[in-house]
């Protein structure tokens, strides 16, 4: 049973993994992460399933990552801090690992770890008129565990534009910057969607995800040791000073020290 996200399997095996926390604009709580660990898990070892494609309810994608689950990282000890961080990172290294193809399917804006979910993905569609963002450094934070898959989709000089300012960026960036495959009229996005999984269903899976697996290994290297590097980094900033002030600034409604107009 899960609460924060839900499964839907059509007959052909194309099965849709819905972020449902539209009340919270689908930002990622301590539960989410552990269910979308789960539902990674699950739906790769399930041979009926033939495609995934990662969507959310509500009116944004995702939010990026829940503020009052890293507020409470600012008081916890070293270990269980880091033990956080790397449910994070984990959970990542499963979407992006998942022998299946993932498509995205972008029908709102994206910032912080949405930009990292969307990363994960094989390939992503997105509306037109949608906003992006790499928001963390605004708020104190970095973009830690979803750097390497940040880095992997747009490349690092294209990274370098949107990974350490924080600013929005269109759809059309997003294009530009590899994030996006496609943007589409919100009208055609399942379409467009349905463009990219048809394929599949007339390739052999095993095959199909093999092809994926050696993929990865042609790319740059998201092992285990860059994973740790991420999970410290994360920790480590949970652990300073600019941190609780950026998210203390995001709850209080006003203006970080370091912010000038």
């Amino acid at each position: 049973m899960t609460e924060t996200i839900t499964i839907e399997a059509d007959p052909r095996g194309v099965a849709t993994l819905w972020l449902d926390r539209a009340e919270k604009h689908n930002a990622m709580s301590a539960q989410m992460i552990a269910e979308l660990h789960r539902a990674a898990r699950d739906l790769g070892a399930d041979d009926g399933v033939r495609a995934v494609v990662l969507a959310a309810r509500g009116r944004t994608f995702c939010a990026g990552g829940d503020l009052g689950w890293m507020r409470a990282q600012f008081d916890a000890e070293p270990e269980p801090r880091s033990k956080e961080a790397a449910k994070l990172a984990h959970m990542l290294q499963a979407l992006n690992t998942l022998p299946k193809p993932l498509i995205g399917r972008v029908h709102g804006n994206a910032f912080g770890g949405g930009i990292g979910l969307m990363s994960v993905c094989d390939v992503v569609i997105g509306v037109e008129g949608a906003q992006f963002a790499l928001t963390e450094t605004r708020l104190g934070l970095i973009p830690a565990t979803i750097g390497p898959y940040v880095a992997a989709r747009m490349g690092e000089a294209k990274a370098r534009r949107v990974f350490m300012s924080g600013r929005r960026f269109d759809a059309d960036e997003a294009v530009a910057l590899g994030l996006l495959a496609r943007a589409v009229p919100e009208a055609g996005l399942d379409a467009a969607v349905e463009q990219e999984v048809l394929p599949y269903l007339s390739c052999a899976p095993g095959a199909v995800a093999r092809a994926k697996a050696l993929l990865r290994g042609f790319g740059p290297r998201i092992d285990d040791a860059v994973i740790e590097h991420t999970i410290a980094a994360l920790a480590e900033t949970w652990a300073g000073t600019e941190a609780p002030e950026g998210i203390a600034a995001f709850f209080e409604r006003r203006t970080p020290g370091w912010q000038h107009e």
